[in-house]
């Protein structure tokens, strides 16, 4: 299980997720055995900061937004199926 703490965020657990920081506002989320799942990227609107997570599909070479969520938590969520 990785905990992770980010700016202005609460700390970050999932059991089978990694999640890489790559700069202030976007986080790879990989599988422990290293396989790409997607990405949250972190970014402001005019009521606060929020979240979207981005499905990776391999096959397609593509990436599908999954959501906007106001929590990372809820868009780390999207990864856990």
């Amino acid at each position: 299980m990785t905990t992770l703490a980010f700016t202005s965020t609460q700390a970050v657990a999932r059991p089978g997720l990694h999640l890489v920081q790559l700069h202030d506002e976007l986080w790879r989320v990989t599988r422990p055995s290293g396989d790409v799942l997607g990405y949250v990227e972190l970014f402001r609107v005019r009521a606060g900061l929020r979240f979207r997570a981005k499905r990776f599909i391999a096959r397609q070479r593509r990436f599908v937004e999954m959501g906007e969520f106001w929590s990372m938590d809820d868009a780390i969520d999207c990864f856990g199926f």
